[in-house]
């Protein structure tokens, strides 16, 4: 069994958290990454195993336009600061992956200066992807090129070429190496060559028998990537999705579905996706739910569904984000530990209480998921030998599940035991339950 099937993860993008510029100067190093022990010891309190934290490599602006894969970004600190922080998560006992940026650069990079510099001539002209000297952009460099999202800030690499996918397959080497990770989220996966997949699975299990790869992948069938051949896993958008409008819709036969369909795409126990609630790219669940009691019954099943949870950075407080003017600044804002702890946050309790539970139980890890109950406002299932209830109604809920023994719950401490072969009992509204064996 590996470290990642049981993990709950934390998200951080730290260029927000730690509140840095939004352009970089390449000025001397800020120390921002030293701020992170109070983080570390939060996320310890708070239940988490695991961190993704990126991206953290010197970049222009948002830290996916790369300016050096293996020079920390300045805005944040230096190697040395990123090898400790790393170091200080391993000692209590939180695993990290950072973001691997390999589908693209940002045109401060070497190679891109010399293609501008150089044009016909540059050595690296066969690193980008459709380069056209006959062409022209907004920049003008005097030739067009592919690019990513159809913003010529973000050059795409040419990873057919085995110079580039060399050049990739030694950065990872090397942030292994100089900060000991235990694994990589690699951006806009589907979007990367599969033969560069394949030969980054096999490197990387050289290196550690148990680095995680997982992918961003939006959409598509996730066994393409999901596979012994290339990624353990991606980040599951069908599920949330699926969780707030399950809940803002008041149809849990949405979340079912989604279970069920990656169930027969063979995803459901022998694999383990990514869920999350939000993260920096899109709005912060809490501003997503129509009604707010929903992030009681939302998070229960985020934390019990097959697959591996992750928070993102403030959700667990319940903080509000929005997308504005195509800006994604407020999803991605400074925070103040400090502020944040002041007075007890309702919403980092719950969390608290699920990161416990999850740890704790082997079940929500490997248990077989089986449906039990389901209505559009009500659901169980469970998860090896434990019982897991939501409703996302006003009223009360009643379950009849034809099961034999007695129950606890982890949530409540209430106990509840069958009669004649059937477990009634009541959920009160806009909550959930896990349910113990005793």
């Amino acid at each position: 069994m590996a470290w990642y099937e049981e993990a709950v993860f934390y998200h951080i993008y730290p260029l927000g958290l730690l509140g840095a510029p939004g352009c970089n100067d390449y000025s001397r190093s800020a120390g921002r990454l030293q701020e992170m022990n109070g983080w570390i010891c939060h996320m310890k309190k708070a239940g988490f195993t695991a961190l993704y934290f990126g991206p953290c490599f010197s970049s222009g602006s948002h830290g996916y336009d790369t300016t050096d894969y293996r020079r920390v970004d300045e805005r944040l600190g230096t190697n040395e600061d990123l090898k400790e922080m790393v170091r200080r998560c391993h000692q209590e006992g939180i695993r990290v992956i950072l973001d691997g940026v390999f589908n693209h650069t940002g045109r401060d990079f070497f190679a891109f200066r010399d293609l501008i510099e150089n044009r016909e001539y540059s050595r690296y002209r066969d690193w980008y992807s459709y380069v056209d000297f006959g062409g022209n952009n907004e920049y003008g460099d005097g030739f067009s090129y592919e690019n990513w999202g159809g913003f010529n800030l973000l050059p795409k690499l040419n990873l057919y070429n085995r110079e580039v996918r060399g050049y990739h397959l030694e950065t990872v080497r090397f942030w292994v190496q100089e900060f000991d990770i235990d694994g990589l989220r690699l951006d806009v996966a589907d979007a990367l060559n599969h033969d560069f997949l394949h030969e980054l699975r096999v490197m990387t299990a050289d290196l550690k028998e148990d680095f995680w790869l997982m992918g961003e992948v939006i959409h598509g069938e996730y066994q393409r990537w999901v596979n012994p051949d290339m990624l353990h896993s991606v980040t599951n958008y069908a599920l949330h999705k699926a969780l707030y409008s399950g809940h803002n819709d008041h149809n849990y036969f949405e979340i079912a579905h989604t279970i069920r369909r990656q169930d027969q795409m063979g995803l459901v126990g022998k694999e383990h996706l990514y869920n999350f609630a939000d993260n920096h790219d899109v709005e912060r669940i809490i501003t997503k739910l129509r009604d707010k009691r929903h992030y009681i019954p939302l998070h229960v099943l985020l934390y019990t569904l097959p697959g591996i949870p992750s928070v993102y950075y403030g959700s667990e407080f319940g903080i509000e984000g929005r997308k504005e003017r195509g800006s994604d600044a407020s999803l991605r804002p400074a925070l103040l530990l400090e502020e944040l702890l002041a007075e007890e946050n309702f919403h980092l309790q719950i969390i608290s209480a699920l990161g416990r539970i999850h740890n704790s139980e082997s079940a929500l890890w490997y248990g077989d998921y089986r449906e039990l109950d389901l209505t559009t406002t009500k659901y169980a299932f469970m998860r090896g030998d434990i019982i897991v209830t939501v409703n996302n109604s006003d009223n009360a809920e009643t379950f009849d599940l034809m099961l034999d023994g007695s129950y606890t719950g982890a949530l409540t401490g209430r106990e509840i035991s069958s009669e004649n072969g059937i477990l009634h009992f009541t959920i009160e509204g806009n909550f959930g339950e896990i349910w113990l064996p005793d």
